[in-house]
């Protein structure tokens, strides 16, 4: 076993990763392994898949195997080792069919198909003992010993990327949104990544085709969301439970939600949001369910004392499950590419059994205070303000933006994000997005003229719509995104965050601040390439006031 895709993998003076059961995430080590197993066995079926794809044989089949399975081994996804096992055989016999299909176009024009190594001829063993002593040769680390931690960290920074895409563009699927273009260039960079690339340079090259890539498929998943739900709009929303029947949803997926609100209409329960869904309330057509009841709860790390407190059934849609407590364990569902051993997984859209536990729960005794946040400050709702926001800053009302978003988490030292938002100068503006936000979105931060200083973006992949919103203040005042009055403040976690930091590496933004630690795969010969090309600050704890003066100094003498 060995894993360091996430801020929360094990740093001791005797290494870095989590090489022993269980990882701080709390996965076993056949379930990591398997997962590795997994990972090597999709580059090998976007091995043949791109090779089909020049042959003219572009299969949706392949490619929807391709982003589903490298989202079930994100971080916090699925801790089930059999269903793991199960995926490897589907991802063995879904590479030997694209295998054919472009043997077979090849030979239809002439051509010699090639004899291909490495994942495509790679062959899982049939039992499970047996699968476990092939991981070591297919580990993220596999050859560190003789390629050195450099070569093997450029090659993570490009899969892991890859996984926070294959998240993003699996949402987008399950909404019937699909992109040639984005499944080509997948498949392109595994097939890369396959070929065990070793120049280290070409790999952050590769890298930056990764954030390109994200930028597309964010792109594609906000079209997904907006033409599906309607575009977001400014909406009061609560946070405090009223009396009946409750079912928590938690994770990202807007589609599963619109099933639950549906088959849920006129059951006598109400549904609540929770952590990354809190977006979902501000969708025209979901907020439309009258059964939709506000959000309740925080970021993901808070999850087993508020799913513990709830009374009624919690569903999972996507990441960020963690060991469910013994109090409601029997009362959670997982739906999906989620799972975790022993707990009631849902896979054919039909939620009675959740309906059913809800009606036999107790559910909210009285109605608690009425308290509220105001979300909805998507693209088209900024963009829509565009003039009025461009005149506060001609006038000297707004000085600065800060966008402050991403993942949260556990650690102590994110409370900088939290110092950064709350000590920002009354005549500035923080944006947010991720479950970053819950650190201060509950503050007050009230308004410049009528535009308010905290604005909710969304959710972590609606990163596009604060690209798009730079985008268009750098048009309207003439200059470019780094010419702007504009700060980043970056919070990392996992592998989504980290292709949304190469996206916006990819578009030539610089000056990021990244924390509150680094990637654990990133080396200290890694980032000072990155710091010398992207003028990267990569070291936020207790920074806070300084980086906040440096902003502003910033925009004075700009």
């Amino acid at each position: 076993m060995f894993c360091y895709q996430c801020e929360q993998t094990t740093r001791t003076p005797a290494g870095i990763g989590c090489a022993s059961a269980p990882g701080t995430c709390g996965k076993d080590e056949a379930t990591a392994d398997l997962q590795d197993i997994l990972t090597h066995l999709i580059k090998g079926v976007a091995q043949y898949a791109r090779r089909a794809r020049a042959m003219g044989v572009a299969d949706r089949y392949t490619d929807d195997f391709i982003f589903y399975g490298l989202f079930t081994t994100l971080t916090n996804v699925n801790f089930t080792a059999t269903r793991f096992v199960h995926l490897i055989q589907e991802a063995t016999k879904r590479r030997e069919r694209i295998k054919l299909l472009y043997e077979e176009a090849a030979r239809e024009q002439g051509k010699t198909p090639e004899i291909l190594s490495g994942p495509a001829n790679f062959q899982p063993a049939d039992g499970l003992e047996q699968l476990l002593r092939q991981a070591s040769g297919v580990a993220i680390n596999s050859g560190v010993d003789h390629l050195g931690s450099d070569v093997i960290g450029a090659r993570a920074l490009i899969l892991y990327g890859m996984k926070g895409v294959a998240a993003y563009a699996q949402h987008a699927r399950v909404l019937g949104y699909q992109s040639d273009e984005v499944d080509a260039q997948a498949e392109v960079i595994l097939d890369y990544l396959a070929s065990n690339p070793t120049d280290i340079d070409a790999m952050l090259e590769e890298s930056l085709e990764v954030g390109r890539l994200n930028l597309k498929v964010m792109e594609l998943l906000d079209a997904a969301n907006t033409e599906t739900f309607g575009a977001q709009e400014i909406t009061s929303v609560r946070i405090s439970p009223i009396k009946g029947k409750a079912i928590l949803v938690s994770g990202h997926d807007l589609h599963d939600l619109k099933q639950i609100l549906e088959q849920t209409k006129d059951q006598g329960i109400n549904v609540y949001t929770h952590g990354e869904m809190l977006p979902a309330n501000a969708y025209p057509t979901l907020k439309a369910y009258p059964h939709l009841a506000g959000n309740l709860g925080g970021a993901w790390q808070d999850q087993q004392r508020e799913f513990a407190d709830f009374p009624g059934p919690i569903v999972m849609t996507s990441n960020c499950i963690i060991e469910p407590g013994k109090s409601y364990k029997n009362r959670i569902f997982t739906l999906g590419p989620v799972g975790w051993p022993g707990v009631r997984h849902i896979d054919d859209g039909d939620f009675t059994p959740v309906i059913q536990a809800a009606k036999a729960l107790p559910g909210f005794a009285v109605d608690a205070e009425d308290q509220r946040i105001t979300i909805g400050f998507g693209h088209h709702t900024l963009l829509g303000a565009a003039d009025k926001i461009v005149d506060a800053v001609k006038s000297g009302d707004i000085r600065h933006f800060f966008l402050v978003g991403g993942c949260d988490g556990a650690s102590p030292a994110r409370n900088y994000f939290t110092e950064v938002a709350d000590h920002a100068p009354a005549d500035s503006v923080v944006m947010t997005l991720g479950c970053g936000k819950y650190r201060f979105n509950r503050h007050e931060f009230g308004d410049i003229g009528g535009i308010p200083r905290l604005l909710d973006i969304g959710q972590c992949n609606d990163a596009h719509s604060a690209i798009r919103v730079a985008g268009a203040l750098a048009e309207a005042f003439n200059c470019g995104v780094n010419d702007l009055p504009l700060s980043i403040m970056l919070s990392w976690f996992e592998q989504k965050a980290t292709a949304i930091h190469l996206s916006l590496l990819a578009l030539g933004i610089k000056g990021i601040k990244l924390g509150p630690t680094l990637p654990a795969y990133l080396t200290p010969t890694l980032v000072q390439k990155l710091q010398s090309r992207f003028d990267l600050d990569l070291d936020l704890i207790g920074e806070a006031q300084a980086d906040l003066q440096a902003a502003l100094t910033h925009t004075a003498t700009a």
